[in-house]
């Protein structure tokens, strides 16, 4: 049971829903070095295959990301721009929303951020 809990903190796990109201791409585990190639390749897919017109990025279930994590997202970003396609991100809070304010990249993201309402989440 040790060995299971932590593999499922170390797998970066994606679950794209598509609705009326836009796609959210839901994120759990971590994202780092090894998982970002994937996240990004499904990124890329998401947006070629379903030309959507808003995806939101779920984080609240992301244990930890890192610099190549960050350039992912913020890559993402960038094919979103071009596609024309409005991209947020939500379920930022503690350690995290921390590491993305202190970097700059909320303002990247134009302040269209989701946090989380929970107690300890900034609202904007």
């Amino acid at each position: 049971m040790l060995g299971e809990s932590r593999e499922s903190l170390e797998t970066l796990g994606v679950n794209i829903v598509a609705g009326e109201e836009g796609t959210v791409a839901s994120l759990r585990g971590r994202i780092d070095i090894d998982s970002s190639p994937a996240l990004r390749g499904q990124l890329l897919a998401l947006f070629k295959a379903q030309h959507p017109r808003s995806i939101s990025i779920d984080l609240s279930k992301v244990m930890h990301i890192d610099s190549s994590g960050i350039a992912t997202l913020i890559e993402a970003l960038r094919i979103a721009r071009n596609c024309n396609t409005e991209l947020t991100l939500q379920g930022l809070k503690g350690r995290m929303l921390h590491l993305f304010e202190a970097t700059g990249i909320l303002q990247l993201f134009n302040g269209s951020i989701g946090r989380d309402p929970s107690p300890g989440s900034k609202a904007l």
